[in-house]
């Protein structure tokens, strides 16, 4: 639950200012896993700062620290800097300028997430433990068992598209998995960017993991990806889940 800078102790706000002069504050406009998230600006310069003091929230903060520093760019955001104090956990990141990347049909985003991926499949691995598919998605099948390491949140809010090339953020669920898992979850932002199901599947067919799967494994990742949603989707859900389920129903029936 993402709470205001407000919330944010003097303690806090005071070594913040520290490393970057006497500061301006806005607020991310998306997400909400960490429980601050900002841009904060200064005379020093700019950096994109969470800060987490729930225990959920440490450890979330703490696991993308970790896996942050090990990849570095050009896979995520450089982290600059990090401390605890007043009982929060605060990490300030590379601060990325660009738009969110547009996934429709067509766009030349695509052609920056492509490399963006390749990149990935050559990425370090951290030396912590990471999750496995039935911890980051609540299901499984043997298929996704695997050694690659998958961000598994694609969508559009954490791809930024900057003059250097397309960037990821928000590495606090990477798994370790098989690497077609990575294309699967990036199926229904597809979707809702635009794309039908066979479009997406087409996309992604550039990858020589697409085909790895199998057509079992594939069909039981789209339909407990749909299964999934749809319990989710309940009336006071986010919008986002309802939209998923949307997405995730659209593939399971394509492919049934």
């Amino acid at each position: 639950m993402r709470s205001d800078w407000a919330a944010l102790p003097e303690a806090v706000t005071t070594r913040i200012t520290d490393r970057v002069g006497e500061i301006h504050v806005v607020p991310a406009g998306t997400g909400d896993h960490a429980e601050i998230a900002a841009t904060v600006s200064g005379p020093l310069g700019s950096v994109f700062v969470k800060a987490a003091q729930s225990d959920l929230g440490v450890r979330s903060l703490r696991y993308e620290l970790r896996v942050g520093e090990a990849l570095q760019p050009p896979c995520s955001p450089a982290v600059q800097w990090h401390f605890e104090t007043g009982g929060w956990l605060v990490a300030g990141f590379e601060q990325l300028d660009g738009p969110h990347a547009d996934l429709s049909p067509g766009s030349p985003d695509l052609d920056l997430l492509a490399t963006a991926i390749k990149d990935l499949s050559v990425a370090p691995e951290p030396a912590i433990p990471l999750y496995n598919p039935a911890a980051r998605l609540g299901f499984s099948h043997p298929a996704m068992a695997g050694e690659a390491l998958i961000h598994t949140d694609l969508n559009p809010a954490n791809l930024i598209v900057t003059s250097d090339g397309l960037r990821i953020v928000d590495w606090a669920f990477t798994t370790k998995a098989a690497p077609w898992l990575e294309l699967a979850m990036l199926v229904p932002w597809l979707i809702g960017s635009g794309h039908t199901p066979e479009q997406a599947e087409n996309w992604l067919s550039q990858f020589s993991a697409w085909d790895s799967a199998g057509s079992d494994a594939m069909d039981h990742f789209a339909t407990s990806s749909a299964a999934k949603w749809s319990a989710k989707a309940q009336a006071t859900s986010p919008s986002w889940i309802h939209d998923l389920a949307i997405w995730t129903s659209r593939w399971a029936q394509f492919r049934a």
